[in-house]
């Protein structure tokens, strides 16, 4: 077995060169094992998503976990967020999901968790890697069940949002991902929505584009119909449901930092804590506001096992990063569902007479890029994350290291980090002009392109 399939927060990597049914055996039944050995439990859950390889991989996954003496209920082909969902409901709290989120077409991999605040993180992995490598499992003849929890969570989200009088023209993107078999049925429960669907065949093989809405080009077939129907908005989700990206009435991409700041001007008034997480990749804009509301802006490290755990253990009313997850507790339970937070925004929309894009009047302007991803091997990334923050030690700059080393500038700031679910660096660049965002992000890219060629 590979050990850099290991990652940050779940194992992921590709089929079948590197996670393959053998794989998927050892992993279940180093789960089972662990999770009886270390947390006194003996039943977990299992959800999978539509990618081609999932079925054998979960079957495989689940005959480890039963041979390991563990019980399991197979909540079969679901969103990742369904399978959190079907945690809950069935009280296991804790199980593997079997996917590889937004990543290419032949990869996949395992989401797990050892405890209520959402997935394995940092050294939760790694000594759960340590113990598969060692290989000490446990025998048994575990019970397997079966529990569908569509339509519970069908009723759980039509239970938790309250649309208002307005009529709007939806546009929903399921780039074939998981959410194609279920994001017609759970929105067309509400009356006032004029739903388009695209991209909605349950297709493995990803034909029309990648299941990511957080890259740009992505969203080109989304914004295309947007314009074509005179869509109010789109939606686009990734490949298993967690995440969802955004496009206004005139076909513009709205950044997850931006969208967050809807998000956090419809609650601040009803909830007691005011203080809102994001993540090192999200624009001073969404601090800014934070603090015009009268709240608290908490910057914390990327990762959707991070933003969970943190928005749960602190009881915030709200969390999320740039790359699309979000986490709402004020009547949610503290999961990401690109479903649900897509209909909490069309919630918004449905009250009030304004445009989507004039959901973002008053914010404050700054000039950024998007995410970048520079192509770094595994091995090098590290390395090349180090330079930067030895370059700016030494240049007598501030950053914060948290998670990579963001650098602060007061008139802007440069990110440079080691993706947690690839061989990429994530750069982003931001500042108070445009001149001034070219000058940062030149200083910062040829630090990088000057390690890439060693």
């Amino acid at each position: 077995m590979d050990k850099n399939i290991f990652r940050e927060y779940d194992i992921r990597g590709q089929y079948p060169d590197q996670i393959d049914e053998d794989v998927a055996y050892t992993v279940g039944r180093s789960y089972g094992s662990y999770i009886q050995e270390k947390l006194k439990r003996n039943l977990c859950g299992v959800g999978r998503d539509n990618r081609l390889s999932s079925p054998q991989l979960s079957e495989r996954l689940i005959e480890g976990i039963l041979d390991s003496g563990c019980n399991v209920i197979d909540f079969g082909l679901v969103t990742t967020p369904m399978y959190y969902y079907a945690c809950l409901k069935t009280n296991v709290i804790i199980g593997v999901m079997v996917t590889a989120s937004h990543n290419p077409k032949d990869d996949n991999g395992f989401k797990f968790s050892f405890d209520h605040l959402g997935n394995a993180r940092g050294e939760q992995v790694y000594d759960f890697r340590d113990y598969t490598f060692k290989g000490n499992f446990l025998s048994g003849s575990g019970n397997r069940t079966e529990f569908n929890p569509v339509e519970y969570y069908k009723n759980f989200i039509a239970e938790r949002i309250n649309m208002g009088d307005r009529k709007l023209k939806v546009v929903l993107d399921c780039g074939n991902g998981t959410t194609s078999l279920f994001a017609k049925d759970i929105y067309s429960q509400f009356e006032n929505l004029d739903i388009t669907m695209i991209c909605d065949e349950s297709d493995a093989h990803f034909p029309n584009h990648h299941p990511d809405p957080s890259v740009a080009e992505n969203n080109r077939m989304l914004i295309n119909k947007v314009i074509e129907i005179g869509a109010d908005i789109g939606l686009g989700f990734d490949g298993d449901g967690d995440r969802v990206g955004f496009v206004d009435e005139n076909g513009e991409i709205v950044q997850i930092d931006k969208a967050m700041i809807a998000y956090i001007r419809d609650i601040n008034p009803f909830v007691n804590k005011k203080e809102y997480l994001f993540d090192v990749k999200c624009g001073k804009a969404l601090e800014d506001e934070i603090i015009k509301l009268g709240g608290k802006p908490l910057c914390y490290r990327t990762g959707n096992s991070w933003t969970r755990y943190k928005v749960n253990k602190e009881g915030l009313p709200f969390g999320g990063e740039y790359s699309g997850h979000m986490y709402f507790t004020d009547k949610w339970p503290g999961l990401d569902s690109g479903l649900y937070n897509g209909l909490r925004m069309l919630e918004i929309l449905s009250k009030n007479n304004k445009k989507f894009s004039e959901l973002f009047e008053g914010i404050n302007t700054y000039y950024n890029t998007p995410e970048l991803k520079m192509h770094a091997d595994d091995e090098k990334k590290f390395n090349i994350v180090n330079k930067v923050k030895e370059y700016a030690t030494s240049k007598g700059y501030k950053f914060l290291d948290i998670d990579g080393v963001r650098v602060q500038f007061d008139d802007g700031w440069a990110l440079v980090r080691a993706s947690n679910t690839g061989p990429n660096l994530t750069v982003r660049f931001e500042a108070d002009n445009k001149d001034r965002l070219e000058e940062i992000q030149k200083e910062f890219t040829a630090i990088i392109d000057e390690e890439l060629k060693k």
